[in-house]
């Protein structure tokens, strides 16, 4: 795809990691502190400098600042979780995107993670038979990081921040699944917001559950799949690698299973990946789905509801 004219909007943590893999194609950044940041204000960047726009700010201002760029036409990657005061601002937003025709894509860089993908195919070739049961845990070590931020250490904690790509990644490998997750537990060892919690679904389909930790002071991915023909496991991300795919097919009436394994030792190919695929929906390959934000939406605000309910 040919060159994008990119604005990235937000200079932290993500804003510089997006910089670096917009690369040539960026034309200007924003944010209203950072001592780098070519503009103060979105509204002060020449409209006609710009074809779309990578949001990485906190979630307060998203909305207003999506408004802005939608209603003008510029599309935008704006990074998960796409987090509302009400369901309201998703039609607002839908509504912009598509009388403008500009994509308004949120980012789930977990897609592009290659085991991520392998796993989706294999669950829908069929192979695995009826699945009955999905485990995962996602955990990295930054409670200490999240305690002193201004911003991180509020509401449900690490349930919108990890629970949203746990979430995303069942809805990516099962589909539509039932929006009926429950709070099997939710603890603030260190913080003042919950730092560990488990969800679970126990609906019709795979049986889910979901558990998420600041808490695991080596970041660690982990993911197993029972089904009916065998098993599928994934060990690690890419970018904690080595990472490791492992496919067991079930032998019956008993005994051990043979098994293939895919490991990668290699850098963390997603966001590159996830850039092309966004100037691909940019340049007319794709339309604006918020649907699948719309459920996180309403999956995520429930549940922590819930939890800031929990003692």
């Amino acid at each position: 795809v040919s060159a994008m004219r990119a604005l990235v909007v937000g200079l932290g943590i993500q804003g510089h990691k997006r910089r670096r893999v917009v690369g040539a194609d960026c034309v200007g950044t924003v944010d209203p502190v950072h001592e780098e940041a070519d503009f103060r204000t979105l509204e002060s960047v020449p409209l006609d400098s710009y074809d779309a726009a990578l949001v990485c700010t906190p979630d307060d201002p998203k909305f207003t600042l999506l408004k802005y760029l939608l209603g003008n036409g510029k599309h935008v990657l704006v990074e998960k979780p796409l987090w509302f005061s009400d369901e309201a601002e998703t039609d607002v937003l839908a509504g912009l995107a598509a009388s403008s025709g500009a994509v308004c894509y949120t980012a789930y860089n977990h897609r592009f993670e290659p085991h991520f993908v392998r796993m989706r195919a294999l669950i829908t070739s069929g192979a695995l038979g009826e699945i009955y049961r999905c485990r995962m845990f996602y955990g990295n070590g930054t409670a200490r990081l999240v305690r002193d931020s201004a911003w991180r250490d509020t509401g449900a904690g690490v349930l919108p921040d990890l629970g949203s790509h746990l979430l995303d990644t069942a809805r990516f490998w099962f589909g539509d699944i039932a929006d009926d997750f429950r709070i099997v537990s939710a603890d603030r060892f260190e913080n003042l917001a919950p730092d560990h919690v488990v969800i679970a679904s126990d609906g019709a389909g795979p049986r889910i559950e979901l558990e998420m930790s600041l808490l695991s002071w080596r970041n660690h991915f982990t993911c197993d799949v029972f089904a009916e023909l065998g098993t599928a496991h994934i060990e690690s991300l890419c970018k904690w690698g080595p990472s490791s795919f492992t496919h067991r097919r079930r032998v019956l009436p008993s005994g051990r299973p043979p098994e293939e394994v895919v490991t990668l030792v290699q850098d963390d190919p997603t966001w590159e990946a996830e850039y092309a695929h966004f100037k691909a929906l940019c340049s007319g390959q794709g339309a604006s789905n918020l649907e699948n934000d719309r459920w996180l939406y309403r999956s995520l605000g429930r549940l922590s509801s819930e939890i800031q309910g929990v003692g």
